[in-house]
């Protein structure tokens, strides 16, 4: 043992011997290269960059990981947006939606000065960087410094494929980051002339385009390869905004950035100013689209359900070049246009009235006939049938009234119009007056505030919402004293759905744009008679057809008066809520279920504008257009009387054939002339109107 110890301890302190040593001749070594002065100085603050540029760029990667999983994907070189062309329900073409892409011409086919008029504007350096143009960069810095604003890009060709192929458009320092990850990527998996390649086949060209090949074609109906200078010029000038300098949009603006793509072909050294000088003076000539007219919102409705359906049918996800024929009736959703400009051309002043929204469907089918999502869609997208959401008012009553009827009352039920308070809160009608008891038919003919508050006390609130959600609300319905008068706000297309379940007879109608979907091949992928589900019931039908009584004796006898179509059973219910900041006019007959709203995007109040007004007037006039020429279909509970069917045969646009001349002349003259004369005839009734309209106004009891 002592051995050992022995040893042992002379091991040790021979190790630590040699250590020690070690770390003395290793400081004596480094000693020679200590620095003193501002080289010390420059040495630690290389050192303290290099440490921290080291764990900032672990941090960046951090950040850029996510973005690289989409480079996981085999197919990462293809897109996943469809290109879909739309067809109305004849079969005639309406419109495209998606992208148009062709990426079929390969990069030896291109114009030599297309290539050089897109390295001349979007990156000089392409070949001579690894991903990343760090001198571009700076040089682009300094001239947004030296201009004060953003007037030259930093991003490289290959940066921004990265974002065309991964990424999205937000302006924000985690993409930026995850594309210049992306770009080195690209340059790492790539040649050069593949990222070219592909930057050219995915590039946004505006107007719906994607690539200079399907460019080509929309702005100058040309084969890419046929391009003149003056042509790629133009199409180069695309790359930095294509909406601002799409030549089909604004052709002057076009035509001032492809002179300078010119000048910019010249200042690289690609071509000479004399090469250049007969494209100056001879710009391109886009294909004049200004005349073409497509019923946008709806296309914009139907392509985001085509999108919807892909997620739930792997046919359609499989193949992205599709054929839609949709239920889209080009007759009617012209008059439905016409009716809706017609009707704030005249009457937007006098009731301070900017906007309105149509939706028009098949009770049953669903099947949607014409949209309207706003009198302009050049200058707002925005879907004012399908995404806005707007207080119903008074018509969203008869979902409480329907609960009623389905929870023990009649339409002859008497329940007293007189004053109610409920925690603090005292609706009351706008007269300040009070009828009594009253039927529940009267009392939603005359549009009462008290009676549906009272029934939404006896049967809860509950249940309302329930029945609102089986009909066809889709947006959250807030559960509130108030919510009998319609506070909780809802959907155009939605409110038109949910009626048509009366006119079914209790059976719930879904919204459907799409009849058939085909694949490039030719092949029927989706039919809407084979595929979609069956309605089911919602109501209990004696209540439905207790629900067309009543609704049909507002359009005879109460508020919805002016939207009567002679020789037609109508139903429905106008809406107006607090500050005159809505009116809507639901209705429905046996053959179609609309409803009509206007309003401001703003919500800034109108001049005392009701449901029973514009709303019922515009109604009117859709409804009287898409009756015409066809088999009239009853309303469930309400009489129908003499048959008004008439015997003229529709043509492809829903026009009778021997009514063209006449619907003609009508259409164009007497549209606002009738509107006019229906104001005249039923003035004295605008007051009764306005009273009943003008949601309940509270008063608070001690």
């Amino acid at each position: 043992m002592l051995g050992f110890d022995a040893w042992l301890d002379t091991t040790l302190w021979r190790v630590l011997t040699a250590l020690r040593r070690g770390v003395e001749g290793y400081s004596t070594f480094l000693k020679k290269f200590r620095a003193r002065g501002f080289g010390r100085v420059a040495a630690e603050l290389g050192s303290d960059a290099f440490t921290f540029g080291l764990g900032g760029l672990v941090v960046l990667l951090t950040f850029a990981l996510p973005a690289f999983e989409e480079t996981a994907r085999a197919d990462w070189r293809t897109t996943e947006d469809f290109s879909v062309t739309f067809l109305d329900r004849f079969g005639n073409e309406v419109g495209h939606r998606g992208i148009l892409l062709n990426d079929t011409v390969p990069l030896e086919d291109l114009p030599d000065h297309l290539i050089k008029a897109t390295l001349a504007t979007e990156d000089r350096r392409f070949f001579y960087h690894f991903g990343i143009d760090v001198i571009g960069t700076f040089r682009a810095m300094a001239e947004n410094l030296r201009a004060r604003t953003v007037v030259q890009g930093g991003s490289s060709l290959t940066q921004q494929l990265a974002k065309n192929l991964f990424l999205s458009n937000e302006r924000t320092l985690e993409r930026k980051i995850k594309e210049a990850f992306l770009a080195l990527w690209l340059e790492a998996n790539l040649t050069k002339r593949e990222i070219l390649k592909l930057y050219l086949d995915r590039a946004y060209m505006g107007g719906g385009t994607f690539g200079v090949a399907a460019a080509a074609k929309f702005y100058f109906n040309k084969n890419v390869r046929d391009l003149s200078l003056a042509e790629s010029a133009m199409l180069a000038g695309l790359y930095k905004a294509p909406t601002k300098y799409a030549p089909h949009v604004d052709l002057p603006a076009a035509r001032a950035r492809a002179n300078e793509v010119l000048t910019n072909m010249v200042q690289a050294g690609f071509m000479t100013e004399g090469q250049v000088i007969g494209a100056r003076r001879n710009p391109a000539l886009a294909v004049d689209r200004s005349q073409e007219t497509a019923p946008d919102h709806f296309l914009d409705y139907a392509f985001e359900k085509l999108k919807e359906l892909s997620r739930t049918r792997p046919e359609l996800a499989s193949d992205r070049i599709v054929t839609v024929r949709t239920t889209l009736d080009p007759g009617l959703q012209r008059q439905a246009e016409r009716a809706i400009l017609s009707t704030l051309r005249q009457y937007s002043d006098q009731y301070d009235v900017e906007e309105a929204a149509v939706a028009v469907i098949v009770p049953g089918s669903g099947a949607v006939r014409a949209m309207v999502g706003g009198k302009n869609y050049g200058a707002s997208q925005f879907n004012r049938a399908v995404d806005a959401l707007r207080q119903p008012g008074s018509s969203f009553k008869p979902f409480v009234y329907i609960t009623a009827f389905m929870n023990g009352y009649t339409a002859a039920s008497v329940v007293p119009d007189a004053p109610i308070t409920i925690a603090g809160w005292s609706p009351r009608n706008y007269t300040r007056r009070y009828a009594g008891p009253v039927t529940l038919k009267t009392a939603l003919t005359k549009s009462f505030n008290t009676v549906p508050v009272r029934l939404a006390q006896a049967i809860g609130r509950e249940k309302i919402v329930e029945n609102a959600y089986n009909m066809g609300l889709t947006h959250e319905l807030k559960i509130g004293k108030a919510l009998p008068l319609g506070v909780s706000e809802v959907r155009v297309i939605d409110m038109a759905a949910s009626y048509a379940s009366f006119a079914t007879g209790g059976f719930k109608t879904t919204p459907n744009p799409i009849l058939e979907v085909k694949n490039s091949a030719g092949t029927v992928i989706y039919d809407a008679e084979r595929d979609a589900t069956p309605p089911r019931r919602v109501l209990d039908e004696m209540a439905a057809r207790e629900m067309n009584d009543v609704l049909h004796n507002v359009v005879e006898n109460g508020t919805g008066r002016r939207a009567q179509v002679k020789g037609v059973i109508a139903a429905g219910k106008t809406g107006t809520t607090q500050a005159y900041r809505d009116a809507w006019f639901v209705g429905y007959t046996g053959n179609f279920a609309a409803a009509v709203w206007f309003g401001n995007d703003d919500f800034s109040a109108t001049n005392r504008m009701t449901g029973g007004s514009l709303p019922a007037m515009t109604w009117q006039s859709i409804m009287e257009y898409a009756h015409q020429g066809i088999e009239l279909k009853p309303l469930p509970g309400v009489d129908e009387g003499p048959a008004f069917a008439t015997a003229e045969v529709a043509s492809a646009d829903g026009v009778a054939a021997g009514s063209r001349p006449r619907l003609l002349r009508e259409q164009s003259m007497a549209v606002l002339k009738e509107m006019g004369d229906r104001l005249s005839r039923i003035e004295q009734a605008e007051q009764a109107d306005r009273r009943a309209e003008v949601p309940a106004t509270t008063t608070v009891t001690r």
